[in-house]
C-alpha cells in the first residue's frame, strides 16, 4: 500500500484546534484609514509536516506556510520545502524529522518584520511552546531554526530539550543565495556528527556548492502528504525548469491575493 500521512492523533488535533487567531497589525495613526490585514487567514492555519510520534531526530522550524502549503494542508511543501527536504537528505534523514512554523497562518511579507515581536504575545507563545514541546520526543537530536522569525520563536521556547543542539540558518526562501548556501553548508558540517541517519539514508554525500542547483532539491515524500493528492504535489522541478520568476505550482494573484489561489498542474 502506498504511504501517506494519516493525519494527527486526537491529542494533536485538539492542540491544533486551539491555535490562537493571528494578531492584528498595529492601528494606523489617527486619521489614516484602517490598516491592511497582516496575514493571509482566509484559508486557515497549516501546522506540520513529518513525524508527530516522537521519533523525529530533527525539528525544523521555519516562519509561516505559503500557498502550496495551504493546498497540501502540510507545511514546507513548496519550493522552499523541497529545499528543506534536500537539506534533510544530506543529513541522511528520509523520515525521522518534523517541520513546524513560527506562525501557523501565512504572514504577508510586508508585515513579517512588524509582526515578529508579536510572537511573544502570551497566547501565541504559550500555544506555540506547547506544540513544540509535544513534538520534541526522546529521539530529538537537533533543532534547526530557519530564518529570523523562526529563530525568535525558538528563542522564546523555554522548554527546548537541553540535549538537542540548536542550529540557526537562513530561511530557504532567502534571496541572498551565497549567504544561504554558506549557512546551510556550515550547518550540514555541524549536524552530520550529531544526527543519526535513517537506515535508508546517506549522510556521506557532497555538501552544498556555491550555487543552488536542481540536485539540491528533493521531492516531498508521499508519507508526508495526505491521501489522494496528485503525484506532482511537493515536486516543482517542472516549474523551475521553465525558468523565470515562478518557483511554485501555486500562487496568490495580485490584487486579489487575500481571497484567491491559482494552482497549475504540469502539462502532460
Amino acid at each position: 500500500m502506498a504511504e501517506f500521512d494519516r493525519g494527527p492523533t486526537d491529542a494533536f488535533a485538539e492542540l491544533f484546534a486551539r491555535v490562537p487567531d493571528p494578531p492584528d497589525p498595529p492601528d494606523p495613526p489617527d486619521g489614516d484609514p484602517p490598516g491592511e490585514e497582516a496575514f493571509w487567514s482566509d484559508w486557515g492555519p497549516v501546522f506540520y509536516r513529518g513525524r508527530l510520534d516522537g521519533s523525529a531526530r530533527v525539528l525544523v522550524v521555519a516562519s509561516d506556510p505559503g500557498p502550496t502549503e495551504r493546498i497540501a494542508g502540510r507545511t514546507l511543501v513548496g519550493n522552499a520545502g523541497q529545499r528543506v527536504q534536500g537539506f534533510l537528505a544530506r543529513l541522511g534523514l528520509t523520515r525521522s524529522y518534523v517541520c513546524l512554523n513560527a506562525w501557523a497562518y501565512a504572514v504577508r511579507p510586508s508585515f513579517a518584520g512588524e509582526m515578529k515581536p508579536r510572537l511573544a504575545d502570551p497566547a501565541q507563545a504559550q500555544w506555540r511552546n506547547e506544540l513544540y514541546g509535544a513534538v520534541a520526543g526522546p529521539a530529538l537530536e537537533a533543532v534547526v531554526a530557519m530564518g529570523g522569525v523562526a529563530q525568535e520563536a525558538v528563542r522564546l521556547w523555554t522548554g527546548r530539550p537541553a540535549g538537542s543542539v540548536l542550529v540557526q540558518v537562513p530561511h530557504p526562501s532567502s534571496h541572498t543565495e551565497s549567504t544561504l548556501l554558506d549557512g546551510w553548508r556550515a550547518a550540514i558540517d555541524a549536524l552530520r556528527p550529531i544526527v543519526t541517519p535513517d537506515e535508508d539514508g546517506d549522510n556521506t554525500g557532497p555538501n552544498y556548492g556555491t550555487v543552488f542547483e536542481e540536485g539540491d532539491y528533493r521531492p516531498v515524500p508521499a508519507r508526508d502528504l495526505p491521501f489522494g493528492v496528485p503525484a506532482f504535489l511537493g515536486d516543482d522541478a517542472w516549474v523551475r525548469a521553465l525558468g523565470g520568476a515562478e518557483q511554485n505550482s501555486v500562487r496568490r494573484p495580485v490584487p486579489d491575493d487575500l481571497h484567491t489561489l491559482i494552482w497549475k498542474a504540469p502539462d502532460r
